[in-house]
């Protein structure tokens, strides 16, 4: 939370922070506003078909506890009202997530099971790739990419 008043010890201060913590719960909750659906949906369909070896045929590798972990802390930490990612993984592990709907607009994310966020973008005839540790908030980087491909 990136409030001005964050930091206040007064009992409005904290009346106020209590009040909008609990109302910004209730909007993650809400289909329209929140990342609870999709946590609970996708990421947890992620965990069930990709979290023994060999899940894709082949020789893929477990999806990790830790980066599904990441995975959701991720979203918890999106903005209320941002775009909702479709969520997979990767043979080699990782969960992924990805933006974009139109050719040439994608953004993916792969989760490291060592807290580093791993992203490759397309933005119209640019492209960037990278890596970002997750430090709690979504970085910057990451946000305004996913604001060029939405």
């Amino acid at each position: 939370m990136s409030l001005a008043f964050e930091n206040g010890t007064s009992r409005a201060a904290n009346f106020v922070r209590d009040s909008l913590a609990r109302c910004e719960r209730g909007l993650q909750k809400s289909a329209a506003l929140g990342v609870e659906a999709v946590i609970r949906g996708e990421l947890a369909d992620v965990w069930d078909e990709c979290s023994v070896a060999g899940w894709d045929g082949y020789n893929a590798l477990p999806v990790t506890w830790d980066s599904l972990n990441l995975a959701e802390q991720f979203l918890r930490s999106l903005p209320l009202g941002s775009p909702l990612p479709s969520l997979g993984a990767e043979p080699d592990g990782h969960v992924t997530m990805e933006w974009g709907r139109r050719p040439r607009r994608r953004l993916s994310i792969s989760f490291s099971p060592d807290g580093e966020l791993h992203y490759a973008a397309l933005t119209g005839p640019g492209r960037t790739c990278g890596s970002e540790p997750f430090l709690g908030e979504v970085p910057e980087t990451i946000m305004r990419l996913m604001r060029q491909v939405a």
